[in-house]
């Protein structure tokens, strides 16, 4: 059997879990293809940005589950998974990816609506007369 690394991320509604297997570098992303999945270069550039320490993903093959949330919060979230799964496998990388965010999880969420207003702070349009 081979040693995989297992790790989970999220952000806002987004959730990520990355398997890290050595081999050749194949990114398997819900069934597709890396590149098909992730169509636009910065938010590939995001994701394998934890690899820069390393040295390229040329070593690797991930298995990247994604669902909930839009494109960039699954993004950020698997970028946190990634670093999250390289750690256990090499803990001399937590000082770097503490120092550049990428073990940071954005909090950050979407406020919810509340009665008597238009939205989460939106008040309805006041009327004088």
């Amino acid at each position: 059997m081979l040693q995989e690394t297992v790790a989970s991320g999220r952000r806002k509604t987004a959730v990520s879990a990355v398997r890290i297997r050595a081999g050749s570098g194949k990114i398997d992303v819900n069934g597709r293809p890396f590149e098909v999945y992730f169509p636009q270069e910065i938010q590939r550039k995001t994701i394998l940005a934890p690899f820069e320490k390393l040295g390229g993903v040329g070593r690797y093959d991930l298995i990247i589950r994604v669902n909930g949330g839009g494109i960039e919060g699954q993004a950020i979230a698997t970028r946190l998974s990634l670093s999250r799964a390289l750690l256990k496998d090499n803990e001399q990388l937590h000082h770097d990816y503490k120092e550049k965010g990428f073990l940071t999880r954005d909090s950050r969420k979407r406020e919810r609506k509340k009665y008597g207003r238009a939205g989460a702070r939106k008040r309805f349009q006041f009327s004088k007369r």
